[in-house]
């Protein structure tokens, strides 16, 4: 427990878990992640894509997450790539960054995956194959491609999946869904997947794209809900807020029992180590760099995203000169000092050692404890998958 020496601010520093799941560990790596993914970032519109599946499948996918999450991302993506290869839409070979969500705003079970996907890219033939020479492909001013068409590609991709895994076995099926283990009961099951919507979502960033990697980073290395979400805890109940986005977006306070909070909350606890960040086309591993950096000649880029700008220091420096001549014409000699000291500790601190109230670090501990010793703190972490 530390005070701000500067605000009175209180903050608890707890001990980091490590595990991907816990809503207060993970600040240094979603930076880390964000600061990366920037570099990345080229001269095109993005694009936000999500595909969403149906609640028909809700029950399938609870008791098959490993599987149909992993089918949920191939879908997503190989349907991205197929329909931008095609010379109709685009023709051109693009990259795609995909992030996993299992939830909505009340905890429900929610699956879907968010897109980060640029405007444009490598011409190609029909297969996807880049031709010689390179060049980059634009697509049409604030507009990617064709959501119906990705809608019925995806839906027809993710039931192919479907009924790839049933008849190789490799689907459980118990509880609600032990009556799909009757072939004709599944085909059925099937073609009733065609009559619900299957919704899938295309819109350029509002903000750019720094704007969704920043949305984003909000749940990478986290599941469902952060602390600040957190309103009252009773020994019966716990209330948290949601957006009502049927309501102009407008907060709202959700009160559970405690068991039934446990139980929404768990249902977003992955399988032991299912990748929930991975990257396609253009933006998979191997040979990025080497690919990324031709796409920025191409688009004629003078300096890669991310990297940090000069600021003037000019007015900076004349700010806290007029400071010190203010303090040093009144005597205060020490009050000069400890500002000094004061800048110099928050120059060089990072955003997690700032005051979020008044930005500075002058933090004072209150208590602290050591880390408990024993036991498996790490948990999981969150990497990149490369698929191509």
């Amino acid at each position: 427990m530390r005070r701000c020496g500067c605000c009175g601010l209180v903050e608890y520093r707890y001990h980091s878990c490590g595990n991907r799941h816990c809503p207060q560990c993970g600040g240094s790596k979603r930076a880390a992640w964000l600061d990366k993914r920037r570099s990345e970032l080229l001269a095109a519109p993005y694009f936000h894509v999500v595909f969403t599946l149906p609640h028909t499948l809700g029950a399938l996918v609870l008791g098959n997450r490993r599987l149909l999450y992993d089918l949920l991302f191939d879908a997503a993506a190989q349907t991205l790539l197929e329909v931008a290869a095609n010379p109709r839409h685009l023709g051109a070979r693009i990259g795609v960054l995909a992030v996993l969500h299992t939830w909505g705003q009340q905890l429900e079970h929610h699956p879907h995956v968010h897109c980060v996907v640029p405007g444009g890219g490598l011409a190609c033939d029909q297969r996807g194959t880049v031709e010689q020479p390179w060049r980059w492909l634009n697509c049409r001013p604030s507009y990617f491609l064709p959501v119906r068409v990705l809608s019925r590609v995806f839906r027809g991709k993710y039931v192919a999946g479907l009924r790839r895994a049933y008849q190789r076995g490799a689907l459980q099926l118990g509880g609600s869904t032990a009556g799909l283990a009757d072939p004709a009961a599944f085909e059925a099951f099937l073609r009733g997947l065609y009559a619900v919507g299957w919704v899938v979502y295309a819109k350029e960033p509002f903000g750019g794209p720094e704007q969704v990697l920043k949305y984003l980073t909000g749940y990478t290395h986290r599941v469902a809900l952060s602390n600040r979400r957190l309103v009252r805890l009773t020994d019966e109940a716990v209330t948290l807020t949601w957006k009502d986005y049927a309501a102009n977006c407008q907060q709202r306070e959700l009160t559970l029992s405690g068991v039934e909070f446990l139980r929404r909350f768990c249902l977003h606890v992955l399988p032991r180590g299912l990748v929930r960040i991975r990257q396609y086309g253009l933006l998979a591993n191997r040979d990025r760099g080497a690919r990324l950096a031709r796409c920025r000649e191409l688009l004629g880029m003078t300096q890669q995203p991310g990297q940090a700008r000069a600021v003037p220091a000019g007015p900076v420096v004349l700010g806290w000169w007029l400071l010190g001549w203010v303090l040093l014409s009144s005597g205060s000699v020490a009050l000069l000092t400890a500002a000094l000291q004061a800048l110099a500790l928050t120059q060089a601190a990072g955003p997690e050692d700032r005051c979020p109230w008044c930005g500075s670090c002058c933090w004072e501990t209150l208590w602290q404890q050591d880390r408990p010793r024993g036991g498996d703190a790490a948990g999981e972490s969150v990497e990149c998958d490369d698929s191509s």
